[in-house]
């Protein structure tokens, strides 16, 4: 019996440790949809837990087809001894990462090495009204500082500042192209971020602070245009928000509640 048990347990533990190294891509693809809710899965998922790659992209309804939401491939290393709470991964895609990204940390606690993501031009629209109805172009790329990330309480909290920057944005409503470069700069604080949006030069100018705290963003600012833009951009501003008099001047109040 003591050797049948014995027996029992070395199979369990070489099955244990099989599947522990040959943990495929296609289950990570599977945890991270059902982490985000649904809201992204990785596509095409190849190799393995601790060496692969993928996609990333808007989880499919039904069977329809997984629609990559960022350029390139993400191609992951994962050292094993994460299995004992040491996390060390790289993460990398020449496409989309200005160059590789490094977690380290523990099971409930990792540092991000700073880096910035390149977005799609089209990533303006998808931030929703009123700048869908804009359609608005332009190169984005998000960047940080080494952030600190933790897992309490099944929730990711985040430290450490970001900064989406958006240079020559234009709009096929105005004739002015472009309208100018901006930065939205976001400080976190766990679960919540302190927000400045500022203008680093252009004809459009937006200003504004506020915060984002647990997916909801509330924003107080305005858009104004630089002297001799009055006419050419008047229409495209009034679609911004609520038309406003500060100081003696018209401004347009961009408000989000």
């Amino acid at each position: 019996m003591k050797r049948t048990i014995l027996w029992l347990l070395a199979i369990v533990f070489t099955g244990a440790l099989t599947l522990a190294v040959f943990f495929p891509a296609t289950w990570v693809a599977a945890l991270v949809e059902k982490q985000t809710g649904g809201r992204l899965t990785l596509g095409d998922a190849q190799g393995t837990l601790w060496r692969g790659s993928a996609f990333v992209g808007g989880a499919a309804s039904g069977n329809g087809p997984v629609t990559p939401l960022l350029p390139g491939r993400f191609a992951w290393r994962l050292s094993p001894l994460a299995l004992i709470g040491n996390v060390r991964m790289e993460l990398s895609n020449p496409e989309s990462l200005t160059q590789s990204v490094v977690f380290t940390g523990s099971w409930r606690e990792w540092q991000l090495s700073p880096a910035a993501l390149r977005l799609p031009a089209d990533g303006l629209s998808g931030l929703g009204a009123p700048l869908n109805t804009l359609a608005l172009s332009g190169r984005l790329q998000l960047a940080w500082t080494s952030l600190q990330l933790a897992l309490v309480d099944r929730n990711v909290q985040v430290r450490g500042v970001t900064t989406l920057r958006m240079d020559d944005v234009s709009s096929r409503l105005a004739p002015t192209k472009p309208l100018g470069s901006y930065q939205l700069a976001l400080d976190w604080q766990g679960q919540h971020a302190n927000v400045v949006l500022t203008t680093a030069k252009g004809p459009l100018l937006l200003s504004g602070t506020g915060q984002l705290r647990n997916g909801r963003l509330q924003f107080s600012g305005q858009a104004d245009t630089a002297t001799g833009y009055e006419d050419t951009l008047g229409n495209l501003i009034n679609l911004l928000g609520q038309r406003r008099n500060v100081g003696g001047k018209n401004i347009i109040a961009l408000e989000f509640r």
